[in-house]
């Protein structure tokens, strides 16, 4: 399978090597101070600093249409980070970038930039509305990238909008195990339902093919009479607590005030046991059983993760 989107284990000292060599592309910017700040503060600094020319280039009405796109690999204007911004804006970005995630994960999350995109000096920027001021949308993409930092200011949607994340370990074609993937422990973990599950249970959870991706009609919701695979309700509770692990794991990248946002908007909506899980068995990389494809839906929210022939993962949280 080709993928449609992009371009053809883990430890500290595998990714400075790999932060070493997209150094000229901005990677952590070791020589310049960081600033201080929550990310929605930085992203006022930011905008505060920007010329006319920049913002004529990179800066938008907060109710345009560009803000809320969403794909595996797009830049959303030609703002490049290591080009187009001034090294103090530069550490601006990468400081925005880097609150917007886990203390505990963001050496992985630069670990995936640098492999897939060569630096967050590849990456783009676009800013909606004004900051400080109004309502905001700082929005970066690039490769396997879509992340969002809006203070709140898109009601009802965890994330500030749906997002992407990915990773192509080592090969655009990623072996079974997908070694060194950052991302593949989040299937590991959705692999223990489906062991959990009895006979019954995996012939409605398991179906063919997932749903197409196409920009941001990927994230489209549907009715709950459209969802397919395995109603979560019918799961016994050590079931449900299985997925409720895997919704953990899916939220542990990012900084807590997001996943905390997504995790009360599920709630409110019935939580795990309004949702429906499926696995798909067409897309089994090795033959081996072990789902590489499978999502997480409700009326409300979308969580596909898709590790065939590398790790594309969507997603889409709502009120």
């Amino acid at each position: 399978m080709k993928c449609p989107d992009c371009d053809s284990g883990f430890n500290r000292r595998e990714f400075i090597t790999t932060a070493a060599l997209g150094a000229a592309g901005l990677a952590h910017a070791a020589n310049t101070p960081k600033t201080a700040g929550e990310s929605e503060t930085l992203v006022t600094t930011f905008y505060k600093s920007l010329t006319p020319e920049q913002k004529q280039t990179m800066a938008f009405p907060f109710d345009h249409p560009l803000r809320s796109k969403v794909d595996a690999n797009w830049h959303i204007t030609p703002a490049r980070v290591g080009k187009f911004f001034t090294t103090d804006q530069q550490a601006m970005v990468r400081d925005i970038f880097t609150g917007l995630h886990n203390p505990e994960f963001v050496d992985k999350i630069y670990y995936h930039i640098e492999e897939d995109g060569q630096g967050l000096g590849n990456y783009s920027v676009g800013l909606f509305g004004e900051p400080g001021s109004g309502a905001f949308e700082f929005v970066l993409t690039g490769r396997h990238c879509t992340v969002r930092c809006d203070g709140d200011s898109v009601e009802g949607a965890a994330f500030g909008g749906p997002i992407f994340y990915g990773h192509a370990s080592q090969s655009f074609n990623e072996a079974p195990d997908h070694p060194k993937n950052v991302y593949w422990y989040q299937a590991k973990r959705a692999n223990e339902v489906f062991q959990a599950l009895n006979g019954k249970q995996r012939e409605m959870a398991l179906l063919g093919d997932p749903r197409e991706e196409k920009q941001t009609a990927t994230v489209r919701l549907k009715k709950k009479t459209e969802l397919t695979g395995l109603p979560i309700a019918d799961m016994t509770k050590d079931q449900r607590d299985l997925v409720e692990k895997v919704m953990a794991d899916l939220l542990l990248p990012f900084r807590k005030k997001d996943s905390d946002e997504a995790m009360r908007l599920i709630k409110a909506n019935g939580g795990v046991k309004a949702m429906s899980m499926s696995f798909y068995k067409n897309l089994d990389l090795g033959g081996d059983g072990v789902w590489d494809v499978w999502q997480l839906e409700s009326p409300t929210m979308v969580w596909y993760f898709r590790g065939h022939p590398h790790v594309h993962v969507w997603a889409n949280v709502r009120a």
